[in-house]
């Protein structure tokens, strides 16, 4: 594209498109807004989330300059929601700020303010699959480590607990649930509905606790990986499961001496006064925010004090600005702020633009892709890997930060389930709705 023959001013959006692909290590969806000029911009809609939440949107958008990123937020941020429901919003404003900033020539971050940082932390989220032993977590920690990276997430959770006869309590008939379903969690293949049913309720009323013996497990199995790994690098914890708050505070108290960085998701994040029990009763910090969609619902976290970290996930939060201003408000009351980010390197870049305009409370963002071999080669022209040595250093390449995709690469990994590569989306057209929420 040459940028000489592009007039800002007349540029109109034309079309959105799609492509799904699998194992990036998610389910993820890759989405392209086209304009008269036939310069395009890439977003992304949230993980294991759906188009369907950005195509109801394309009537809202044909024919807007994309370079007015908050006229078109404003039009459609009130159709977002939260958790995967935000995905439509959010990769949508993400492609309108990588237009803009490909129509002006100036990388994203320049657009937010500039950088406050040259390289932005990465901490490694990291997985064993299946049925496996704390030695086995351990090494692959420490395969982390030896890549570079200087902060770690792992999950600890019920599911270490359900071949320990007597390390959970819960109501009948749970456990075998748990146990012949555990693997789908990981894999999100929620096709069943028994299982879909089963992961719908919320943490505190599933009546399911940790038994002394199962803390005991999770403390031991804590205990090895430091032995393991050492106790100077900063060690996360997630998945924990939907368990009770009392369960959840227990385990916290018990791991305070193994120095974990905090504790995620431990409860809904909309109950805000059991994040304030949480925080008065554990001594680990604690941690929310992925499934937070907007600004205004992260105020009462904020004002409860109930959270000592935040971690939104740009592709739910409601894009690159509405990010920033979250993490920006966080500063003020003294919250720190990681960012969440498990999906291409589209929404990798978009989440590292944030964190390298953001203050001085913003610590790291996530990277759960260190074992997908292929993920760099989804985008064209980084000038080598996206994240070298535990760190990202972005370009002053305009927009994003990249070339362009690699169709061939989005080919071969397709979802079979969504196939199709950036077709027109034309059925959506001209679909109409009277939006207006007041009389």
């Amino acid at each position: 594209m040459n940028r000489d023959k592009i007039c800002p001013s007349q540029l109109k959006i034309t079309d959105m498109r799609f492509t799904d692909i699998v194992g990036a290590p998610m389910d993820c969806t890759i989405l392209r807004l086209e304009t008269n000029q036939g310069l395009v911009g890439y977003g992304e809609i949230r993980d294991f989330s759906n188009k369907f939440y950005a195509l109801t949107l394309k009537r809202l958008l044909l024919g807007e300059n994309p370079c007015n990123i908050n006229r078109i937020f404003r039009k459609i941020r009130q159709f977002g929601g939260h958790a995967r429901q935000g995905g439509g919003v959010s990769g949508i404003e993400v492609a309108l700020w990588d237009l803009a900033g490909k129509a002006y020539g100036i990388p994203v971050y320049q657009m937010l303010g500039g950088k406050n940082r040259d390289k932005i932390r990465v901490y490694c989220d990291t997985d064993v699959d299946g049925k496996h032993t704390p030695e086995d977590m351990g090494n692959a920690l420490l395969s982390r480590m030896n890549a570079g990276f200087t902060m770690l997430k792992m999950d600890l959770g019920i599911d270490l607990l359900v071949d320990i006869e007597g390390a959970i309590n819960a109501p009948l008939g749970y456990v075998d649930t748990l146990r012949q379903f555990s693997q789908q969690e990981l894999s999100f293949g929620i096709t069943n509905k028994e299982f879909a049913d089963f992961m719908s309720v919320p943490h505190p009323f599933t009546f399911v606790s940790i038994t002394k013996k199962g803390l005991d497990y999770l403390e031991n199995y804590v205990k090895i990986i430091r032995e393991m790994i050492g106790y100077e690098i900063p060690l996360a914890i997630d998945h924990i499961g939907h368990v009770d708050l009392q369960s959840c505070i227990q385990l916290g108290q018990r791991l305070e001496k193994y120095n974990i960085a905090w504790m995620e998701d431990c409860t809904p994040w909309f109950y805000t006064g059991q994040w304030q029990q949480l925080c008065q009763s554990v001594p680990v910090k604690m941690c929310t925010g992925e499934d937070i969609y907007l600004l205004e619902n992260f105020m009462p976290l904020f004002e409860k004090k109930a959270v000592s970290v935040i971690h939104p996930d740009v592709l739910t939060a409601g894009g690159i600005g509405e990010t920033k201003r979250i993490i920006d408000t966080a500063e003020q009351y003294g919250i720190a702020a990681v960012v969440h980010m498990a999906e291409t390197p589209i929404g990798a870049l978009a989440a590292a633009h944030v964190c390298a305009a953001s203050g001085d409370n913003l610590v790291a963002m996530e990277y759960h892709s260190h074992d997908v071999p292929w993920w760099n080669d989804i985008v064209t022209g980084t000038d080598g890997p996206i994240v070298k040595d535990g760190f990202i250093t972005l370009s002053d390449k305009p927009g994003l930060g990249f070339d362009d995709v690699d169709e061939a690469v989005l080919m071969e990994h397709m979802n079979p389930k969504r196939k199709g590569l950036f077709e027109p989306t034309d059925e959506w057209n001209n679909e109409w709705s009277h939006d207006r929420i007041w009389g």
